[in-house]
Formats: structure tokens, sequence, C-alpha cells
């Protein structure tokens, strides 16, 4: 049996096919510019990859297209068992992966205001793989699961309790499958038990964010009520004083959707350096550009007190911090910078095993610290698509729990 992993964006749509006898993908790819002039797939097999240029009104007309691929590269459509959909905002409606329902798809619609850019097009994903595989079981898992598990103190803001009771203002964390997939990795790799283990994550990629692991379940985590909170990212600002939008639109008569756009779309590294958004672009100009150094700085020390912050909300010894998702499985510069004098709170680079942990030139999970570093570092490489695998297998078979410290991952062992 194949399980197809759907990770819906507004204008792409990316796809895993997985064998669920190895859990390894035998075919992936993803569908660009959908409902835009020039939209095509790439995709890859063992055996083939390739480009098509096809007409993309819609994700029904993507998902049409990803199944005619199917079918051309040998995989029956009669053999695929489920669907796993990445589904970005689940609020405080789902602590967990559930069967695609008409319930749930309408909570999921309903849910849509908090994250305008994102639900409506994995509610889109969702219709139409019911359309295309109507006897495939639908599953949506949520990146917000994994911090269901926030103690109040940690979630809430101090705001007025109306905006909360009502209006549902509060922290909810992204990234939660790639967050749950690391700590699992991170915990077997110490050869601990999930349960007993107190990691840092640091999803570190175009958007970014860190999450405390206390014991296995996330304590706190720097994305918030939506993806701009937190670290310094590509073109996202992260944390600043709440302020100064207001001051901002006041001095230069802006529209709030001027603002917005500003601080999701022209920030972050992006609004530092003026030039890049992309890391391997600061990477290159940082000794020369006083611009890039600048941006290579602000994202170190933002993302080096996140980890001194976190190692004292955990309020034990940490094992781990792992550095995961584009940047962090590729740039060892920001690795070492984050990493750099904290020798006083347990935390050593090993330098060697630092620059040679570089994902895309194949190199897998790796120890990056020193042997004398009580805080052990990794890198590992995220999949966030076997966790929706794993997922929608699991409610297929009645086996999934709900408790992920206690669910029989194949990549927890």
């Amino acid at each position: 049996m194949y399980i197809l992993a759907l990770n819906c964006g507004s204008s792409t749509l990316k796809f895993q096919v997985f064998d669920t006898k190895t859990y390894l993908p035998v075919f992936k790819g993803n569908a660009e510019k959908i409902g835009e002039q020039g939209s095509f797939v790439t995709f890859k097999s063992d055996a083939n990859r390739g480009k098509k240029e096809i007409e993309m009104q819609n994700h029904s007309d993507a998902l049409t297209a990803v199944i005619d691929l199917l079918k051309e590269n040998g995989i029956p459509l009669s053999e695929i068992g489920g669907v796993g959909h990445r589904v970005v905002h689940g609020g405080d409606k789902f602590a967990c992966s559930v069967g695609a329902t008409d319930e749930v798809v309408k909570t999921i619609r309903e849910l849509s205001s908090l994250a305008p850019l994102h639900n409506p097009a994995n509610l889109i994903g969702i219709v139409a793989a019911r359309e295309v595989l109507p006897n495939a079981k639908q599953v949506a898992v949520f990146d917000t699961a994994f911090h269901q598990t926030l103690p109040d103190y940690n979630y809430r803001y101090a705001v007025p309790g109306a905006w909360y009771r009502e209006l549902g203002v509060r922290k909810y964390g992204f990234h939660g499958t790639s967050h749950l997939y690391v700590a699992k990795r991170a915990a077997a790799l110490l050869g601990m038990p999930a349960g007993e283990c107190n990691i840092i994550s640091m999803h570190m990629g175009s958007g970014a964010s860190a999450c405390a692991i206390k014991h296995g379940y996330s304590i706190d985590t720097s994305l918030g009520m939506t993806p701009l909170a937190g670290l310094v990212m590509g073109t996202r600002c992260g944390d600043l004083d709440p302020s100064i939008p207001f001051y901002v639109k006041e001095q230069l008569g802006l529209s709030d959707k001027l603002i917005m756009e500003a601080l999701n779309k022209q920030s972050g590294i992006l609004g530092v350096t003026e030039c890049y958004a992309d890391r391997r672009d600061v990477l290159e100009h940082f000794r020369e550009d006083d611009k890039c150094r600048l941006a290579m700085d602000m994202e170190a020390a933002r993302a080096k007190k996140f980890i001194g912050s976190y190692m004292a909300a955990i309020e034990e010894p940490t094992h781990a911090i792992v550095f995961t998702a584009g940047v962090g499985e590729n740039n060892a510069e920001i690795r070492a910078k984050i990493c750099e004098n904290m020798e006083h709170m347990g935390v050593k680079l090993d330098p060697a095993k630092n620059e040679a942990a570089k994902a895309f030139l194949g190199a897998g999970e790796m120890e990056i610290s020193a042997p004398d570093s009580r805080v052990k570092v990794f890198m590992i490489p995220t999949n966030e698509e076997l966790v929706l695998v794993e997922d929608t297998v699991a409610i297929m078979n009645g086996t999934y729990n709900p408790d992920h410290v206690k669910m029989d991952y194949s990549f927890a062992k």
C-alpha cells in the first residue's frame, strides 16, 4: 500500500508517495505556479525525473496532474490507501492528527481567519484529494497540534482577557511536525526514551522557530498566534516592539495591508541586507558587506537568546540542541555563531564536525558537539512528510495514539 503526503501552499502543491512496507518515498515532486501562467510540475523517482509544463487553474487541476504522473510512473491508484494533509492552523481545536471528516473540514474552514494564507490552500487540497481519490482515507495533520501541550502561562498573552476568550488571541506555534520528528530522532541518538528528554529544537529555514521540549512535550515555542513572531527569518521580522507598526503607519500613511506585507515579506534578513533573503547569499557576501554581516549577527544573537531562555524554562538539564530545516541543516557558519561562547552553559561545538554537517552534500544526522560538551548538539535533517504518513497509517489501522510521546513511530527507534 502507498500513502500520499500532500502539502498545499497558496500556489504550490508538494507531494511524496511512500511505500508503507519500508516507509521510504518512491515518488515525489512539486506543482508550482498554480493559477498562474507557466505552471509546471517537477517530479523524481529512483528511475525517472523530469519537469512538465501543465496548465493548472486550481489545486484540483494540480492534483489531477500529479495523479496522471503517478499512473505514468507505475503507481496504481488502487494501492493509494490514504492521503496525509499538512494543515497549518488547527487553533486550540486539534491537539493531534485526525481523519478529515466533514466536521473537521468545517472547523478548519472556520479557523482560516487565523491563517488566511495557508488554511484555505490546505482545505482545497483536502477537497481535491477527496474528488480524485474517493476511496483513500483523508487525514489532517496540524502544524499547531504539537504545541497544544504549552502551559497557559506560556500560551497566553498579557492582553485583555476578552481578546483570548472571544477572538482566540494566544500563542499557537507552528512547525510542529518538524519539531516532533527531530525530537524523536534526537532521543534515539541520545539512547534515551523520548519522555525523559529535554531538547531545544531550532527549525531554521525561510521561516524559523525555536521549541523547548521537556520530557518529550512542547512547553514553549517562538512563533505565536501567527508565523511572524520569534526568530529573525528570511523575510519575516520576528519579535519587535508592538508599537512599531502603529508608529510607521502614522508616519508614512501606510495601510494595514501594506504594513503586514512589509512585516511578512520585506523584513527579516531581506529587510536588514536590503538585497538578500536567502542565507546562502548572505554567507557569500558577509565578509565584505556590512549589512550581510549585521543580518547574520542579528539572526545568531536572537537564536542564542531563545536557546538560553529555553534552557531556563525547562528547569532541568538540557540534553540536546537540534538544528534542522534548510538553514539549520546546511549553514555551518550560523550554527557556529549561535553556539559561540556558550561553553559556560555546557554547549561546545566541534568545528570540524560542524563544517562537515551539510545535508545538501549528503550528510545525514550528525552530532556536531565536542566530546566534552555537556549538552549534545545535533544536525538532523527534518522529515515532516514521514510524520504525515505514519499518522495516516496509524489512524487507518486504529493504532494511532494522540499522546505523541507514547506513539509507536518507526523513526523513534
